[in-house]
């Protein structure tokens, strides 16, 4: 994988706040129409996550079950985006699973957009990948594609340059040499374009190292006051909930 060849305009990044998830509380559910709405309406940013379904359509949803999010239980993947269009979301009235293509529709360049995209380390991505590149055909807001997986930034780079791809990165839970090699190695295969750091973990050389080689880092997930201090001190971008807003 070569890096970038030609650059690539991330000023929308610096500075904005995305909410993570859309903006939700306990009337608002996660990753809904709702969500977005306010996010939009508050100036903030969007994060939000990115489920195929068994059709091939890129749906917004966090988890691999439907269970902790609805009264539904099973895969997401077992199900066309009918079925899981229809599917009402816990703790909001009339919120349903949306499709990527409505959340694109919504926001309309309004605000930024991150779409993270889930993956299992046994699965090809090529499925998922290529289901969100057919939807942003065309969109024209900006926006970036962003996964723990190295392997979807690398497909980024080959099928679709022109999308800015990001590299989500956690050192929790694996500090010891083996970890710090694998996230060495994981940013050298992905050549993000920007990076989403673990909160918890900065302030990080290695994430002050790539910054000063000009890559932007955001920060997940910004929670406490205390929190979103560290992340105007050590990124560019805070992506928040709850207390994080300030």
């Amino acid at each position: 994988m070569a890096a970038r060849s030609y650059p690539i305009d991330l000023g929308w990044l610096n500075g904005t706040v995305f909410a993570h998830r859309g903006l939700h509380n306990s009337g608002v559910p996660e990753n809904s129409m709702a969500a977005f709405e306010a996010a939009i309406e508050a100036g903030y940013g969007i994060e939000c996550d990115i489920q195929r379904a068994r059709d091939g359509t890129a749906m917004v949803f966090h988890d691999w079950e439907l269970e902790r999010l609805t009264g539904e239980t099973g895969p997401v993947a077992k199900r066309d985006a009918q079925s899981l269009g229809a599917i009402e979301l816990r703790g909001g009235a009339g919120q349903t699973i949306p499709r990527l293509a409505d959340v694109l529709k919504l926001v309309a360049g309004r605000v930024p957009l991150l779409i993270e995209v889930k993956s299992k380390r046994d699965h090809r991505v090529s499925a998922v990948c290529l289901a969100i590149r057919r939807t942003l055909e065309g969109y024209r807001g900006p926006h970036g594609v962003m996964s723990f997986d190295p392997r979807i930034a690398c497909w980024f780079a080959v099928h679709s340059p022109e999308t800015p791809r990001g590299l989500v990165v956690t050192e929790q839970d694996d500090t010891a040499l083996p970890g710090r090699i694998r996230r060495r190695l994981a940013i050298r295969h992905a050549k993000p374009d920007f990076l989403a750091w673990d909160i918890r973990d900065l302030p990080s050389r290695l994430a002050a190292a790539q910054r000063r080689k000009g890559i932007p880092l955001t920060t997940w997930t910004v929670r406490e006051p205390e929190q979103r201090a560290t992340a105007e001190r050590y990124a560019d971008a805070p992506i928040a909930e709850g207390n994080g807003f300030g």
